[in-house]
């Protein structure tokens, strides 16, 4: 079977673009996009966080291999795009994945991109390098990559381990740029360089982070803006007030929540705002690590204890959606529908039978009125975080679980728990690409370090890669719900409802797409303008 043949029996079809087409629209050049903040980013080294306040403003100063569309609201295997690459084809049996690289694309040092720079991206990802990562977050995603060669300067391949039909998913992820061989990990961390459309100029701690167009850039006419910036403000009530007066032109990320929409609709009827699906979830973390939550009963208990609908009800004006770990239909590819997620244990809309099972599991293990288990509850300092952690206190106490707020602030909330220094955590996951694979290896796998759980279970990996390998999509499916089925009755990391926000931007500002499936992928802003 021929390359082509074999690349469109996985459905990813093979993509042979030699430029890259920019729309006819009448766009203007010029002007700085100012944007609001929600806290310093805590560097600028996209590979090394896991948090979308690196990669929002970041993402513009990079490239990818490939990319989703920046136009097209629901990222698919259809949607991908040549960037740094030209055109990609897989071999015979899918393990070798062959990229012809652009040539003339520079470094915003100037100097030139190559082939060497995709392998020692890769190799860093790895683990392979003389250079090492602080943080490493989606090394799992590469679980399957066994290297990456070069042929010439202009052609890289990607040798698998077995086939993996998705793994092009993974590369069009906003969170798979690649790195120079000649920046150091350290100096991407304060001062990255890419080859994107935009140069970072500066960063000053809980004031702000500047970028400036980069006047070489490969895309012929792109970037429209001469530079974007973000104003930090801690306060979310506080930035959205200042959106609504004016002083910004978009939002932070999907920063905008259901109550406060309407506050904007209200007061700046103008205002452009989309409300859409974002493939995070709020969930319960447990260091099962420790005890006495290596106890897997308690662990159950605490399934048990969690009124979800009062998180919608409160939280999302009842528009925030139930699910298990995939993000949920009608958005999300790959979530199980209402009629199985009913099925999975802990979703008995029944509460307080839910909670009185709970109960009875905490006294079997000895614990009661008389006998209350004392915790803390970790989470990240900021209100999208600290707003469900106190709700989640509240429903722990209905089974003799009391439990403490523990604020964490950005900058040290992922390395917290992915050093395991927490007890119980309410956490928020973004999912980087709709894709069991992204979420699956990051999440559950064994030895990631986006598992802040610890949980592993060698037959839950066989599963893993049984889906991974799958050309047929529907059956894939299927087999995904009965492992999300599974993760949830276990109590992996337990999920509270996936999230809904939304963006909003004055209506001067042109060219900008939400996507509707994951909140990571559509912030390179070489495609937006003002028409002021």
């Amino acid at each position: 079977m021929g390359n082509i043949t074999r690349a469109a029996a996985f459905g990813l079809g093979v993509t042979m673009l030699a430029g890259y087409a920019g729309t006819a629209l009448a766009q203007k050049d010029g002007g700085i996009l100012k944007f609001y903040h929600r806290g310093t980013p805590p560097s600028g080294s996209i590979h090394e966080e896991a948090t979308n306040s690196t990669l929002s403003p970041y993402m513009g100063v990079f490239n990818n291999l490939i990319m989703y569309k920046q136009d097209v609201a629901r990222n698919s295997l259809d949607t991908i795009v040549p960037d740094l690459a030209e055109s990609w084809s897989w071999n015979d049996d899918g393990t070798e994945l062959t990229f012809k690289l652009r040539q003339g694309v520079q470094w915003h040092d100037g100097k030139p991109f190559t082939s060497a720079d995709v392998k020692c991206t890769w190799d860093l990802l790895l683990g392979k390098s003389k250079a090492k990562l602080r943080k490493n977050p989606r090394k799992a995603w590469y679980k399957n990559l066994e290297e990456v060669t070069t042929n010439g300067d202009h052609e890289a391949t990607f040798h698998l381990k077995r086939s993996q039909p998705a793994f092009v998913a993974l590369l069009a992820s906003g969170y798979s740029p690649v790195y120079s061989c000649h920046v150091p990990p350290k100096k991407m961390r304060t001062a990255p360089i890419g080859t994107g459309p935009f140069k970072f100029v500066s960063l000053k701690q809980n004031e702000h982070v500047k970028f400036t167009k980069n006047e070489n850039y490969w895309k012929e006419g792109k970037p429209h803006l001469d530079g974007h910036e973000w104003t930090i403000i801690k306060s979310r009530s506080t930035r959205v007030l200042a959106f609504i007066a004016g002083e910004f032109d978009m939002t932070f990320n999907v920063d905008v929540t259901i109550p406060l929409l309407k506050d904007v609709k209200s007061q700046a009827p103008d205002a452009v705002c989309e409300l859409v699906t974002t493939n995070v979830s709020v969930n319960l973390i447990v260091n099962q690590d420790n005890p006495p939550f290596d106890n897997a009963d308690i662990r159950k208990a605490m399934v048990f204890a969690i009124d979800r609908q009062a998180f919608i009800d409160i939280l999302g004006h009842g528009e925030t959606l139930q699910g298990g770990a995939m993000m949920p239909p009608p958005s999300g590819v790959w979530g199980m529908p209402p009629e199985v997620l009913e099925k999975v244990a802990g979703y008995n809309p029944d509460v307080e039978a839910n909670r009185a099972q709970a109960r009875k599991i905490m006294e079997g293990l000895g614990y009661g009125e008389d006998n209350r288990l004392k915790v803390k509850v970790s989470t990240r300092n900021i209100a999208v975080y600290r707003d469900p952690a106190v709700i989640l206190i509240d429903h722990l106490k209905h089974i003799y679980i009391d439990a403490e707020l523990d604020t964490v602030e950005t900058s040290n909330w992922h390395a917290k728990v992915a050093r395991k220094d927490y007890m119980v955590g309410l956490n928020l996951t973004g999912i980087g690409v709709d894709d069991p694979d992204a979420n699956l290896y990051e999440n559950y796998s064994c030895g990631s370090q986006r598992n802040y759980t610890g949980y592993c279970k060698e037959e839950m990996e066989a599963l893993f890669e049984k889906q991974s390998m799958m050309t047929d999509q529907e059956a894939r499916k299927k087999l995904v719900w009965e492992i999300d089925k599974k993760l949830q009755e276990d109590a992996a990391r337990p999920m509270i409802y996936h999230t809904k926000a939304a963006q909003c931007w004055q209506p001067y500002v042109k060219g900008f797409v939400t996507h509707v499936n994951s909140l990571y992928n559509n912030w390179r802003l070489e495609d937006v303008w003002l028409d002021k």
